[in-house]
C-alpha cells in the first residue's frame, strides 16, 4: 500500500508541477502573436509587404520604470512608396510602446 500512495503522489505531483510550468510561460505573449498584432495595427496605414521581431524579450528601463519587449520592424506600402518602421511591443501585454522609421 506503501508504494501505490508514493506513485500516487508522485503522479500528482508532476502533474502540478506540469500545470504550474505552463501558467508560468504565458506570462508573455509569444512573439509571434505580438508580431500578428502589431500587423494588423499597421495595416491601417496600408499594405504590409514584410516584418520580423525578435524572439526573446529584452529588458528596457524608461522614466524609472522597467519592461520586457520584443524588438521589431515593418515594411509598409503608403501611397506606393514603402516605409519601414522599428517598434518596441510590451511582452507581457503585446501593447507598441514605441514606433521609430527606420
Amino acid at each position: 500500500m506503501k508504494w501505490k500512495s508514493l506513485l500516487i503522489g508522485t503522479g500528482l505531483g508532476l502533474v502540478a508541477g506540469y500545470a504550474l510550468a505552463n501558467t508560468l510561460k504565458s506570462e508573455h505573449v509569444t512573439a509571434e502573436k505580438a508580431l500578428k498584432a502589431a500587423k494588423r495595427t499597421f495595416a491601417n496605414k496600408g499594405e504590409v509587404t514584410g516584418s520580423w521581431i525578435h524572439m526573446v524579450p529584452e529588458v528596457l528601463e524608461r522614466f524609472d520604470l522597467t519592461y520586457e519587449v520584443y524588438r521589431g520592424g515593418i515594411t509598409i506600402n503608403i501611397d506606393e512608396e514603402q516605409e519601414r518602421f522599428e517598434f518596441l511591443l510590451d511582452a507581457k501585454t503585446g501593447a507598441i510602446l514605441e514606433v521609430h522609421p527606420s
